[in-house]
């Protein structure tokens, strides 16, 4: 087992084994999150079944795992900083498997709603330090390539999601959605215990309680408005109540940190324009993907009237791309740095939702297949880059609200960009709102269309402004030529 976290003195980095080693293991265990987010939709018709309940009640099942994914994701990369990444990441890894039994165990909707919020919190713990361990293990000449790896553990939790979900919602109960992930947690966190560096407790830190608890109320006020404004209202009471909280908690979260003696989240990283713009980027990619993993099944399902199998199979399209695409695009970002390659990703994958702007009631599974494959080989090639550039820009002591803040734009972008499409496909076609398959005629088919084209087109502005943030980022710093590779600062706490 490595003893020492590599963050101890230059010489402290894990030999070329351990390292690679230590990337298995973050991947085994960060490929769960990913994987159950995109699996539990799939049955969530079973489950609402199941328990005799209304939609709107479910929906609270996927609804509440991604807030409180989002909401303490910076307080955990600020713990990370200061007591360890692999303590949280496995801290995180084990609640993930006792909350993954306890909802497949669940008796009501209500039980099963509150489980998965506790899930949730596991998954952000996770989540929040994966990019830091993996930074922490790899000399700045190899960052990209072992990023683009990583990213691979994502990719093939969003890809197998829908095709697993879809086999245990023909097949079996839809408990097995969550008890399919105890062998694999227990598996990752056996794995983790042995390989992940031990990182040392800080001496002197304190938690920015007040930070962390401003930090709370925004990112929960915002996501919850997000997610559920299109369903109350934009305008709606509830939805203007939300919306000055979030405005109101993040002046106080900004004011906080700038008077704080140790900082939840130091504001000076913002300060550096690689960090800024690249996390900028990396949120508007993450709308514009999560508008084509919104609005791609309703297409396939009431447009063209495929089953859950079916689509989970197409949708598939878009994250195998992403598995091939990203460890080339991390490897080739070493030498030739990220910003081309992100600017060049995010054009892509604007194309690809132009592409998937256009098509008929006529079009088959393979015209939908291969404009979801560049428009997942654009979010392939751009991601790594990216990430290797934000995670290269910050001091060593701040890995971890670093990471931190990367899973937040993750997460908050995949809530924006569904609501974001879902206001777009509602607005040009009300009917959406309750269109199910086989039970709407041609002219209700091709209104759903006329919006389904319009929130695509939307969807591709936003990549197309990502792709400028990154051009905007500037360049970044890449290791001199002839640099040793175990010359890198130290890079974990």
């Amino acid at each position: 087992m490595v003893s020492k976290g590599p963050g101890a003195g230059t010489s402290d980095r894990p030999p070329a084994a351990a390292k690679w080693a230590i990337l298995g293991a973050v991947m085994l265990g960060s490929i769960m999150g990913p994987l159950d987010g995109s699996i539990v939709n799939t049955v969530l018709p079973s489950i609402t079944r199941h328990f005799h309940t209304e939609i709107a009640i479910a929906q609270w099942v996927p609804t509440i795992y991604l807030l409180t994914i989002s909401c303490l994701i910076l307080l955990y990369g600020r713990l990370g900083d200061m007591i360890g990444y692999r303590t949280v990441f496995l801290s995180g890894l084990a609640a993930f498997t006792v909350t993954s039994v306890l909802c497949g165990i669940s008796q009501s909707i209500w039980m099963l709603i509150a489980f998965r919020a506790l899930q949730g919190l596991a998954a952000g713990m996770m989540m929040s330090v994966g990019y830091a361990i993996v930074t922490s293990a790899f000399p700045p000449g190899e960052r990209g390539k072992a990023m683009g790896i990583y990213a691979i553990s994502i990719a093939v939790g969003l890809g197998l999601g829908p095709t697993i979900g879809g086999l245990i919602a023909q097949n079996l109960s839809w408990r097995y959605v969550f008890f399919v992930n105890v062998p694999v947690g227990l598996a990752a966190v056996s794995w983790g215990y042995r390989i992940i560096p031990r990182g040392g407790r800080k001496p002197g830190q304190r938690l920015d309680i007040r930070g962390a608890a401003m930090a709370f109320v925004f990112l929960t006020s915002l996501l919850l408005f997000a997610n559920r404004g299109e369903g109350w209202g934009w305008s709606a009471p509830a939805s203007l109540a939300l919306v000055a909280l979030a405005v109101a908690s993040g002046a106080a979260f900004i004011w906080t940190e700038k008077r704080a003696a140790q900082p939840m989240l130091n504001l000076s990283l913002f300060a550096d324009r690689v960090f800024a713009f690249a996390n900028l980027s990396a949120l508007l990619n993450f709308v514009a993907t999560y508008a084509v993993v919104f609005l791609t099944p309703f297409y396939l399902s009431i447009v063209l009237g495929y089953d859950v199998l079916r689509i989970g199979l197409v949708m598939a399209a878009s994250p195998v791309a992403t598995l091939f695409v990203a460890p080339v695009s991390g490897a080739i970002s070493d030498r030739i740095g990220s910003r081309p390659l992100a600017f060049c990703g995010m054009c892509l994958q604007a194309a690809g939702l132009l592409l998937l702007a256009r098509l008929e009631k006529d079009s088959g599974a393979g015209d939908v297949a291969w404009r979801l494959v560049l428009a997942g080989a654009g979010a392939g090639l751009f991601g790594s880059p990216n990430n290797s550039a934000v995670m290269g820009s910050v001091p060593p002591a701040h890995l971890g609200i670093a990471s931190g803040i990367l899973a937040a734009m993750r997460n908050v972008g995949m809530v924006l960009g569904i609501a974001v499409a879902g206001a777009v496909l509602y607005s040009c076609a009300p009917v959406a709102h309750s269109m199910e398959p086989g039970t709407f005629g041609e002219a209700q088919i091709d209104e759903f269309l006329c919006g389904l084209r319009w929130a695509y087109i939307t969807g591709a502005g936003i990549a197309l402004a990502a792709a400028l943030t990154s051009l905007a980022a500037g360049r970044t710093r890449r290791p001199a030529a002839g640099t040793r590779p175990d010359a890198a600062p130290p890079a974990h706490p």
